[in-house]
């Protein structure tokens, strides 16, 4: 089974609803979000973690990188849209589809960096809390 590698930046309120489904699936979108973005490479997820979602409130100051694979099979009938800069790479898939892109998900999702600032909220997951930390300099 071939799979491709992808990657999302959250902030902590999304990475909480991550822990609590076991790093196996992303939760529903909410009404406002019909589009679900996961992005092609880990050096443009690294850049939205830092300056968005280091920013963000809603984020909770902390920027988080996860990676997964994803069935390939599955993934085709998404056209990678660029939507800047050449490594600007990401799937749109809709909100309506995300179980499905769920369930094509193998091996869970991981955490592969953080980004924390003086704003950083701490989450109430304590096992969350020491994945996170694992990752400050």
């Amino acid at each position: 089974m071939e799979t491709t590698r992808l990657y999302r930046p959250v902030g902590l309120k999304e990475m909480e609803l991550i822990a609590a489904l076991d790093y196996n699936a992303f939760p529903p979108r909410l009404d406002w979000q019909p589009i679900f973005y996961p992005v092609t490479n880990q050096q443009y997820a690294e850049q939205i973690a830092f300056e968005w979602n280091t920013v963000d409130e809603f984020s909770g100051f902390i920027g988080i990188i996860t990676a997964f694979e994803v069935k390939t099979a599955f993934l085709e009938k998404y056209e990678i849209q660029n939507v800047g800069d050449k490594n600007h790479n990401e799937l749109w898939i809709p909100s309506e589809d995300l179980e499905a892109f769920n369930f094509n998900i193998v091996g869970g999702i991981q955490i592969v960096n953080v980004y924390f600032t003086e704003r950083s909220l701490v989450s109430k997951n304590e096992e969350l809390n020491i994945k996170l930390n694992s990752f400050r300099k």
